[in-house]
């Protein structure tokens, strides 16, 4: 049952943000710098993403329409229906930190590292995650837009001028400078990988800074909180499940069901970090709450299944049930974002 090191630094990072806010001039430059911060990561996400992979990778769309219908629908749709559970179980602020946790996409790093422990089809899962992050860049600000509206804690119109500015823009000047810029950021990724994490963590502690001058934390209490970790229990059991026996039904076969299972199932903690702080503003504190539990959640569960598919005995596939392994090589891990 592993624990996220990062986890650690993004719960110590909330603390330090509870003894020491930023105030005043301090929290104006903290703001401009987890801005910029954001944009600079998005540029990464843009410079590492092989174009040319990724449309290599489209010959098995099956395979990437189950994950990102899984993704951007079935989640949401769950996330709509725990509207009921307010206010018995959740507040509103932490139903809409639940609700955006099911619009965000879902993870590249953790799912390819899952897959290939159970022995499933990796290349699928590199090119399922990154195809998620793609599209949940424009998705998932629009998803928000018509399902959180104005509720989701000062989201606006304007809302979406700022994800074009500080995430799209970004990524796609990555993409148009990838040719130039691509060895570089290859060459220094382990770098450039400490350059992502300190950016979310900068993202964190101005958010919640915010949150913290502003009194929002007030609003969450222990059985509130304990609350919050049953329903997003229950809701990685539905949806772990809903991948599993749904591909099977699809007739996907057994690698390609591990596949679409972790990456059907997750969440990406780094790509939803910058996205709510620019949606929510100062509300973001409440609203990432709900993701940075799911995320260390989800680690820990996919762990013990993937140890145990594993140990699963071979079976034979047939042409009629599996999806033949795409064509992109392992080093595709290390060309799309980061997600955690």
């Amino acid at each position: 049952m592993p624990i996220d090191p990062y986890i650690l630094l993004l719960l110590g990072t909330v603390g330090l943000a509870a003894l020491l806010p930023a105030r005043g001039t301090a929290a104006d430059v903290a703001s401009g710098a987890s801005t910029a911060a954001i944009a600079f990561l998005f540029f990464l996400y843009g410079a590492r993403l092989s174009t040319r992979e990724a449309v290599d990778g489209l010959k098995h769309w099956r395979l990437h329409v189950t994950v990102l219908a899984c993704t951007f629908v079935v989640f949401p749709l769950l996330g709509l229906a725990a509207r009921g559970l307010v206010p018995a179980l959740l507040t509103q602020p932490l139903y809409q930190g639940l609700l955006f946790l099911t619009l965000v996409p879902s993870t590249i790093q953790s799912s390819i590292a899952f897959t290939s422990i159970a022995r499933g089809n990796v290349p699928a899962a590199i090119c399922a995650g990154s195809f998620s992050s793609l599209v949940g860049i424009v998705l998932t600000p629009l998803l928000a837009a018509g399902l959180l509206g104005n509720a989701g804690g000062g989201f606006s119109a304007d809302s979406l001028v700022k994800i074009v500015l500080q995430l799209l823009v970004p990524f796609l000047a990555g993409q148009v400078l990838r040719p130039w810029v691509g060895g570089f950021v290859a060459r220094h990724k382990k770098i450039l990988g400490l350059v992502d994490r300190g950016s979310i963590l900068l993202v964190v502690y101005t958010a919640f800074s915010e949150g913290m001058v502003r009194g929002i934390w007030h609003q969450v209490s222990a059985v509130r909180l304990a609350g919050l970790l049953a329903v997003e229990a229950v809701l990685l059991a539905v949806m772990l499940a809903l991948t599993w026996y749904g591909a099977r039904a699809l007739r996907f076969g057994r690698e390609d069901r591990i596949a679409i299972q972790f990456a059907g199932s997750k969440k990406s903690l780094a790509s939803g970090l910058p996205m709510a702080s620019v949606l929510f503003g100062a509300h973001a504190s409440l609203a990432v709450l709900p993701l940075m539990l799911f995320h260390q959640m989800q680690l820990m569960v996919c762990a013990v299944i993937a140890r145990r598919r594993a140990g699963d005995p071979e079976t034979p596939e047939t042409p009629a049930t599996s999806t033949a392994p795409t064509a992109v090589s392992r080093t595709a891990a290390d060309s799309g974002p980061r997600s955690r």
